[in-house]
């Protein structure tokens, strides 16, 4: 089986039965917990709605609260898109604009970079759902996939942040099957990936390779656990295997706990662990 094959069954998903996973994912976590609520930061993209939409089918959607962040440079259709999921679910919704509470900050660093500032309005608006999570007695639900996670390309307890999340083994590319399957709007489906950070940006665009490319050498690289020479013989360029490599390895600090030093017999992130389920 020549690899692009190998890649494709790698990514290959039954939509139906993993709705039916993350759905009972989704009810048996947060009912565990001790809520029986949930709340999501709603963009517009595919991953928040289709987190949405998943959190509406198995929790209700009078259980689920969606809030909309917008920053000044976010897009009209970016805000279309949310209403259209709002609509759709007849979940609840807020809407929270975050451009004064950042530009406040950064009027005392004006010449902070693009990445500061994008930086600076995920980690804002985790901080407004967490705060919403209290006010609606309810747990955040997460949106970041697993091409994301894998990479780095979030922000560290801003958009990578949350209590559970139930799309982190999903890679973008089969995140659009499943959003597909469960009925997201084509406006959403057909729109290129974007975090909004700032006018114009793009996922693709400013990682350098599209979603389908990377993964394809995400599901030999992490799943199969291809060697390098492997994936060479595959066809993947050097520069393309070598580039994506390093951001996976530096970038495992985000998809941790911070790292505790260790002094006594029962350390908190390695020696005291215990089932996910336990004691329920």
């Amino acid at each position: 089986m020549i690899a692009s094959d190998v890649a494709k069954n790698c990514l290959n998903i039954n939509p139906e039965l993993v709705t039916e996973i993350l759905c009972r994912f989704i009810r048996q976590e947060i009912r565990r917990a001790g809520f029986q609520r949930t709340v999501v930061g709603l963009s517009g993209g595919i991953d928040s709605t289709v987190v949405t939409f998943l959190c509406a089918k198995s929790l209700g959607p009078e259980n689920v609260l969606a809030v909309t962040m917008p920053y000044k440079t976010s897009s009209e259709a970016t805000r279309c898109d949310s209403r259209a999921v709002v609509d759709q679910l007849g979940v609840q919704t807020l809407d929270v604009p975050i451009t004064e509470a950042i530009d406040a900050y950064f009027a005392r660093f004006p010449d902070a970079s693009q990445l500061r500032r994008a930086n600076k309005c995920a980690r804002e608006r985790m901080t407004v759902l967490y705060d919403q999570s209290a006010a609606f007695g309810a747990l955040v639900a997460g949106t970041s996939n697993k091409s994301e996670l894998l990479l780095g390309y979030g922000t560290q307890f801003g958009d990578m942040a949350s209590a559970i999340n139930p799309v982190g083994d999903l890679y973008k590319t089969q995140l659009y099957v499943l959003a597909a399957h469960l009925g997201v709007p084509d406006s959403i489906l057909h729109k290129e990936p974007t975090g909004d950070l700032w006018v114009g940006q793009t996922d693709e665009g400013e990682l350098g390779f599209t979603y389908a490319e990377v993964d394809r050498l995400l599901a030999l690289m992490v799943d199969r656990r291809w060697r390098r020479a492997e994936l060479l013989q595959a066809g993947f360029s050097p520069e393309f295997v070598d580039r994506v490599a390093t951001m996976i390895r530096r970038n495992h600090y985000k998809r941790r706990m911070p790292v505790i030093a260790k002094l006594s017999a029962r350390t908190m992130d390695r020696d005291f662990r215990y089932a996910r389920d336990w004691g329920t």
